[in-house]
């Protein structure tokens, strides 16, 4: 039975979820507290396969949380609960690592779909890490740099540069994929909050900057002079599989 850690100090809201999902056959622990949250997930305790967390906590709120647990390594599927829904509120969670959110109120049949898809995703992966599988199709892996030393595999949300491996959050892999597919060509800030996050409304878009300086970190040998994540002045960035190799 898959079971599912409840963090909402709603309290209404959370007897809610735990009825409602303990009805679709999962087994539900709920906790009022972020603090609580991250006592529930520690090495050695008793372990969960989806987290659902909402934002506005007593104590430490939700994006400490998500950042607290990602810094320790560990990769619960998150999905986010937001009372606002504002395009900051999303893209900060998506930023510290969150896979998915939901605004309040939401459709309960809408979450259920959500929590199904990352149960999918994460059981994938842990075939994937614990079963012989054969090599992984070209979809599923991206070789680039100079000697094709660094690649990313999309599935497993693992960059591999030079034999040093990177987890990577689902939106750090998505906002990867999207400039990889437009290879060459500059995309503005505006349509990677478009196409990437489906946000149409008017935001920030300093959370793409923030995104673009960790991928920085972990794909090119000087963050400070990147050949592979390219600023285009005044639009956004592009994105170069061999440096000095003109793509067609």
């Amino acid at each position: 039975m898959k079971r599912i850690l409840v963090v909402e100090d709603e309290r209404h809201l959370a007897e809610g979820l735990r009825f409602n999902l303990e009805t679709e056959g999962y087994q539900v622990e709920v906790v009022e507290t972020g603090e609580q949250a991250l006592e529930r997930l520690t090495p050695g305790s008793r372990q969960f396969d989806v987290m659902i967390l909402d934002v506005m906590l007593p104590g430490k709120d939700g994006f400490a949380v998500m950042s607290e647990l990602r810094h320790a390594g560990q990769f619960i599927p998150t999905l986010m609960l937001t009372a606002r829904g504002h395009s900051h509120d999303v893209l900060r969670g998506f930023e510290v690592g969150a896979d998915d959110y939901l605004t309040k109120p939401f459709e309960l049949a809408i979450l259920i779909a959500r929590i199904r898809g990352m149960l999918r995703r994460r059981e994938w992966l842990q075939t994937s890490v614990n079963s012989p599988a054969p090599p992984p199709t070209p979809k599923d892996v991206f070789a680039f740099g100079d000697k094709g030393d660094k690649a990313i595999n999309f599935d497993l949300l693992e960059l591999n540069v030079r034999g040093r491996v990177f987890r990577l959050t689902l939106m750090e892999a998505n906002l990867l994929r999207y400039l990889i597919d437009h290879e060459g060509k500059p995309v503005s800030r505006k349509t990677m909050l478009e196409e990437v996050w489906s946000l149409h409304e008017d935001t920030d878009t300093r959370p793409i900057d923030n995104f673009i300086v960790r991928l920085r970190r972990y794909i090119e040998d000087d963050p400070t002079r990147p050949r592979h994540l390219l600023t285009v002045r005044g639009i956004g960035y592009r994105f170069v599989a061999v440096p000095g190799v003109q793509v067609k």
